[in-house]
């Protein structure tokens, strides 16, 4: 296989070649891509430095089997028939194509059939916080039809990028120095703070993030569960927790759900609330399962099931996930 990263400075594209670096896929050539001002940057890899190209529109991606890119939105827009104008797959980690007709929307544990049907030759990465939920209510639809799901997510700073996560990080030290923090990348300091408000509001008062969650559960599980979140920064460095509400058409016992989540691939179950085991995010940096726990009957609908789950933002939430879609490519090659 030959691999792009686009977007290779970046905290998802460090993450990916973090993962690759020990995967036993074998590449044969690995080429990195990034802005003018990443340009000339090196990096290690499998032994070998690898000096990041400026992304243009040339003849880089001739003989690429598939590139990972992570490079936002509007970049990856202009760049996909570069990208993929000599035959290469681009798998997405940007906003740019999740809800396109043609464009496939892919967690491989839900529907990972879905990346063999991709005419543009571009597969999407879900959104962070709508890849960890379906990846458990994955779970519980194989048990009964989910109607609705009620959510609150608890976003880390490494959810708006690198830069944010560095701005959170100095907000503390700056408050711990006695100076003024600084506020950048968020609405307002996120140190010892919650803010209510991630991308921007649309007219029905619920931001992009959430509509976000909406809209993709609906294409990733083929299905007419609606979803309503509230999603939520949080001074949590890089693993996002949500807390999750669900309605099935048949009632489900608390038994029958854990056993499905301990049976999924990919979720792992901690669930002893009486030794106090249940996922944290502190715990769950730098690991690919998505943790879910608290599972317990829902006090207001009789068909109802909530619970509590946490994934690394970073892996399971982007560059995992699409790896995790590269290995489907290779295994169908």
């Amino acid at each position: 296989m030959k691999i792009a990263i686009v977007g290779a400075s970046g905290a998802v594209g460090q993450e990916f070649l973090s993962i690759l670096e020990n995967h036993p896929m074998p590449i044969e050539e690995l080429r990195l891509f990034g802005s003018k001002r990443s340009a000339g940057t090196v990096y290690r890899f499998r032994g070998q430095d690898i000096v990041v190209r400026e992304l243009q529109h040339n003849d880089d991606f001739k003989d690429i089997d598939v590139a990972l890119t992570s490079a936002g939105a509007s970049t990856s827009k202009e760049y996909a028939e570069t990208i993929t104008k000599h035959g290469a797959f681009m798998i997405d980690n940007s906003s740019a194509f999740r809800m396109d007709d043609d464009i496939p929307l892919v967690v491989p544990e839900v529907n990972g059939e879905d990346a063999f049907n991709a005419p543009r030759r571009i597969i999407a990465n879900p959104n962070c916080t709508t890849i960890q939920m379906v990846v458990a209510l994955g779970a519980i639809e194989r048990l009964s039809h989910i109607k609705s799901v009620h959510v609150a997510t608890y976003q880390s700073a490494s959810g708006a990028g690198a830069t944010a996560m560095q701005e959170f990080e100095e907000q503390h030290k700056a408050l711990v120095e006695g100076r003024e923090p600084k506020v950048e990348k968020f609405a307002y300091q996120l140190a010892y703070n919650l803010i209510p408000h991630i991308d921007v509001f649309q007219d029905n008062d619920y931001t992009k993030e959430e509509m976000k969650m909406f809209f993709e559960t609906r294409k990733i599980m083929h299905s007419d569960i609606r979803t309503s979140a509230t999603c939520v920064r949080v001074p949590v460095l890089r693993a996002h927790s949500e807390a999750i509400w669900v309605e099935t058409e048949e009632e489900l016992t608390v038994e029958a759900v854990r056993e499905a989540f301990a049976n999924t691939k990919g979720i792992v179950l901690v669930d002893e609330p009486a030794e106090k085991r249940y996922p944290m995010p502190l715990y769950a940096q730098g690991c690919d399962p998505v943790y879910v726990g608290r599972v317990r009957k829902d006090l207001c609908n009789e068909n109802g099931i909530t619970f509590w789950c946490v994934a690394d933002q970073i892996r399971k939430g982007a560059a995992l996930n699409a790896i995790q879609i590269l290995e489907l490519l290779v295994a169908n090659k």
